[in-house]
């Protein structure tokens, strides 16, 4: 049986995914490791609504050694709440 899906305005103009970090986003850094990005985003736009952004980022750890990462950014509060609680993607030691 098909589901009845809402269209969503900003997915018909391919404006969900962001390509520059805006500074009123919400941001969380993930440790990368391959092909996380693109299974991140995909995710991301089955089972969110608002806008996102995912890319890599170069930061400073602890140790005060330069470490890439996986920053992910959404436009609302909610939506990273949901995302850290349900995304399948992320593994917590």
């Amino acid at each position: 049986m098909i589901k009845e899906r809402k269209i969503n305005p900003l997915e018909v103009f391919n404006a969900r995914k962001v390509n520059h970090p805006p500074s009123y986003f919400e941001y969380i850094n993930v440790a990368l490791t391959y092909n996380l990005e693109d299974s991140i985003a995909k995710w991301i736009k089955r089972h969110l609504k608002n806008r996102f952004f995912v890319g890599k980022n170069v930061i400073l750890d602890n140790n005060n050694r330069l470490t890439q990462v996986l920053t992910i950014g959404f436009e609302d509060g909610k939506d990273m709440s949901y995302f850290m609680l349900a995304c399948p993607h992320l593994k917590y030691k």
